[in-house]
């Protein structure tokens, strides 16, 4: 883990709508390249099993289609344009062959619920990539599967207070999570929170007592650049400009 202590992370690509860079786009992901940046992102499964860049659990607010991802197949997301723009949504593998090791990587898999068929994808690519790279998923099953069968693959778990989150998950399961007690099944390498929350005790037990890395997400403001660049190891910021002006 030591080599990525510092690094931060253009979450969702180094994008920006007013310049017509949206999220998750190639262009987003060749601006954090050009300025040396990190890039976090997310995958999902088309219904013909084909890896893509992209991260809400409905293509309404970037393609203004209200369908889940996985319920089309390529082809049909290849006619999707992201807010507004011309550019499409990508393929793991065109954006890894774009990165090409320039920059580390942080791969959040959106997997829900038991369904953990993006795991087995996400490797058969990966392991072909000689870049550097870790993987996150608030799924701590997605964790336990690259454990048994990629175990040199570092590992972060994502969790914030899920309380306060949208996903529709039991309240037991929420507590659990949230408390990181699914470290239990998911033995991560590193935890990746939401730095609004991290003044919790299990935040102090593992990252200050027991030495655990720490990513924080999503800085929109300077302040907040600054508390997780001085607190913790890793940093996913959103805001090109709380970067260009520090």
């Amino acid at each position: 883990m030591n080599k990525y202590k510092g690094v931060g992370f253009a979450h969702r690509g180094y994008h920006n709508i007013h310049q017509g860079i949206p999220e998750n786009s190639l262009p987003a992901f060749t601006a954090a390249i050009t300025e040396g940046y990190g890039i976090e992102l997310d995958l999902h499964l088309t219904c013909d099993q084909q890896l893509i860049v992209f991260h809400d659990d409905s293509l309404e607010r970037v393609c203004g289609v209200d369908k889940a991802p996985e319920s089309l197949t390529y082809a049909q997301i290849q006619d999707l344009r992201l807010l507004g723009t011309n550019e499409q949504i990508p393929l793991f593998a065109d954006v890894l062959a774009l990165v090409d090791g320039q920059v580390p990587l942080l791969v959040e898999l959106k997997a829900g619920d038991l369904d953990i068929r993006l795991c087995a994808a996400t490797y058969e690519i990966l392991k072909n990539y000689t870049g550097d790279y870790l993987i996150q998923s608030f799924n701590p099953l997605v964790l336990r599967w690259f454990k048994k069968n990629a175990p040199q693959i570092l590992r972060g778990q994502l969790s914030t207070k899920m309380s306060a989150s949208k996903v529709i998950l039991h309240e037991s399961y929420k507590f659990a999570l949230t408390r990181l007690l699914t470290n239990v099944v998911a033995r991560p390498d590193f935890i990746s929170y939401n730095l609004r929350y991290t003044k919790r005790f299990t935040t102090f037990i593992l990252h200050r007592l027991f030495h655990v890395p720490y990513a924080v997400w999503t800085l929109r403001d300077k302040t907040s650049y600054k508390k997780g660049c001085t607190n913790f190891e890793m940093v996913i910021f959103e805001d090109p400009e709380i970067i260009m002006k520090k």
